[in-house]
Formats: structure tokens, C-alpha cells, sequence
């Protein structure tokens, strides 16, 4: 079975092919880091007006990498699914539209599929091994949330972000220091020459829930970064060493303590921030020592992509899992992972 898969949540205008849920056709992202990198942040309307003048010819490579084209898609493509929410309502209008469009040009299934789910099956693309249950890890620009994944479509949410979520906090902390956007990357590379022991950040663990809460470390930057001089490499280094091993840490140990107290031996990580050098280390090796099986996709695969969503969308389409006529889908900004 083959899927179109459609994602444009945010500021990454993506399509992809996707063949019985986990062999990856094709796989095309169009960035738009260039245009927000200006407003150091995501500026939904410039999102919109990217999607729009991306859409057609990201859909359009999509196809052609997979060896299939609009005369023979109505043989070759079996259904087409999109991103329905949570995002910026503009953005996910483009990627609904054009899904609707193609669906009802063709007469096909439209699945439509949440971004969380799609980021909760992201590290199965590359691992055939990974499947229900374990626990989903998603951290990322917008989420940082714990979510056991009992079967396909079976969920038990355990806890999210109070406020900023830890893609977030990188970013706040990168502009506080100066620093380019996305604020991810970047630390991340300069956490690598300095001294996290030099600059020490409370880990705001929230004993007693499965929450987190970043604002707290992004308030300690800000207020240590006016006693220091920041433009001072070593030091800014430093704090980013410090920054992202406090954040590391919390995420990691809460993650470990959720395997733990549910018995779970499997453990995969979703969204951008699975990119982070320092996040990928840790996992994988208290994961190692205490024999719990870790899943980390590709970097490619950890931020937003349609393969991850093609991948979700195959599972739902097995189930049976979603309308068949969704005609009237509309964007869900808000949207909950539910049930299936």
C-alpha cells in the first residue's frame, strides 16, 4: 500500500511516499529557517505564504523520487493523508487543501493524522523492530511530552509541559546569548566546547508529577547571563554546556523513572530535539546499562517530515481508524491526541 503523506504544520513544508508503513519511497522538506531566522522565531503568516508557494512543487518531487506522476497516481497511490493538528491554522490549511484536492481529483482515502502521532512513530521508519508497547518521548520545538504507546492508536498520556516547551527553551536562551536561530543547534554545537561543571542550573524535576517546566532554567540564563559578559566566548560556552545538561538530565531521568514505574522495556524519541548530541548519548547508554531498548530516529526523522505522518496514517488506515469521507476536514491548532 502506498501513501501520500502531507506535513505542513509549522515552518517545514514536507510530502512523501510511503509503502506498507515503513519503506520510505521518497521524502521531500522545504525549510523555511531562512525567512523566520530574521524574527528569530516562527511568524505564522510568513509560514502560510511559504506552504503556499512550496506545496505544489514539494508534492510534485515527492512523486517523481517515488517513480510516480499525476497520469499514473490514480494507479500507483492507494490513499493520501495529511496533518491535521496541533500547528499554526495556516499552515495546516495549505497542507489539508492540497490533500482534499488530491484525494477528491483521484477518489481516494483522506487520513487525516496528528502531528504528536506522527513524531510517537518517527523512530520506527528506520526500525522495524520498534512496536507497542513503549513509551513515546516527543521533544520538540512545540511539545515535550511522555506518552505510553499501549498499541497502535492506544494511548495513556502521562504528562506534558507547564509552559515553555524544551525546543523552546532553546531557542529563548540562544537569543538571550545572542545567538543564531534555531537556538537547538547552535548550543548544541558550543555545548561541545565548554564546561558544564563551571555553570550550574537547577533541574526543576516537579517531584510527584510526570510534567516538565523549562521557563524556570530559561529565567536562571537570563538572570546569570546580566552578571557575566557574554561576549566572552568561553563563557557563553559555558553556559551553554551548562543549559543543555541541565535539560538532558531532567528529560532523561524523568523518561528512565516513567520505564521504570510502568515496567516498560522499550523507550522511543520523537520531534527536533532527539537531535541533540548530548539527549542521544544519554538515552543510549542508561538505556544500555539498564537493559531498556532505545529508538532514535535519524536526525532527517526527528524534525517535522510527511514520512512520519505516512507512517501513522498506514497504521489507521489498517484499523480502519479515521472517516471515510472527510470533505469537511478542517484544521485543529489545539488538537489532543485521542484514541483509536
Amino acid at each position: 500500500m502506498k501513501i501520500l503523506a502531507i506535513e505542513t504544520s509549522c515552518d517545514e513544508t514536507s510530502a512523501s511516499v510511503v509503502e506498507n508503513g515503513r519503506n520510505i519511497l521518497s521524502n521531500v522538506i522545504s525549510s523555511q529557517i531562512p525567512i523566520h531566522a530574521l524574527y528569530n522565531g516562527v511568524v505564522p503568516e510568513l509560514a502560510s505564504r511559504a506552504h503556499i508557494k512550496n506545496i505544489n512543487i514539494v508534492i510534485e518531487e515527492s512523486l517523481n523520487k517515488a517513480g510516480i506522476s499525476f497520469k499514473n497516481f490514480d494507479k500507483k497511490i492507494d490513499a493520501v493523508a495529511c496533518t491535521y493538528g496541533p500547528g499554526l491554522a495556516g499552515s495546516l490549511l495549505v497542507g489539508i487543501m492540497s490533500a482534499k484536492t488530491l484525494a477528491y481529483i483521484y477518489d481516494k482515502p483522506l487520513i487525516p493524522v496528528n502531528h504528536i502521532e506522527g513524531h510517537m512513530y518517527s523512530a520506527g521508519i528506520e526500525n522495524s523492530s520498534l512496536k507497542p508497547p513503549f513509551l513515546s518521548v516527543i521533544i520538540s520545538g512545540g511539545h515535550t511530552e511522555l506518552i505510553i504507546v499501549k498499541d497502535y492508536g492506544k494511548y495513556v498520556f502521562l504528562g506534558g509541559t507547564r509552559d515553555d516547551a524544551v525546543g523552546e527553551a532553546f531557542d529563548k536562551v540562544a537569543k538571550i546569548l545572542g545567538l543564531a536561530y534555531p537556538g537547538g543547534p547552535v548550543i548544541d554545537k558550543l555545548a561541545e566546547f565548554g564546561d558544564a561543571k563551571k555553570v550550574y542550573f537547577t533541574r526543576p524535576l516537579l517531584k510527584g508529577s510526570w510534567d516538565f517546566s523549562f521557563s524556570g532554567i530559561k529565567t536562571a540564563v537570563l538572570n546569570y547571563s546580566k552578571k557575566v559578559d557574554i561576549k566572552n566566548r568561553k563563557t557563553v560556552n559555558d553556559i551553554c554546556a551548562g543549559f543543555r545538561r541541565a535539560v538532558c538530565e531532567t528529560v532523561v531521568y524523568k523518561a528512565f523513572q516513567a520505564v521504570e514505574k510502568y515496567n516498560l522495556k522499550t523507550l522511543a524519541l520523537g520531534g527536533g530535539v532527539a537531535s541533540n548530541s548530548l539527549m542521544r548519548k544519554m538515552f543510549k547508554e542508561i538505556g544500555k546499562n539498564k537493559k531498556i531498548k532505545v529508538f532514535i530516529p535519524s536526525p532527517v526523522y526527528c524534525t517535522d517530515n510527511a514520512s512520519m505522518i505516512g507512517i501513522a496514517a498506514y497504521y489507521k488506515h489498517k484499523k480502519s481508524a479515521y472517516g471515510k469521507n472527510n470533505a469537511s476536514l478542517n484544521p485543529k491548532p489545539s488538537l489532543d491526541l485521542q484514541n483509536w
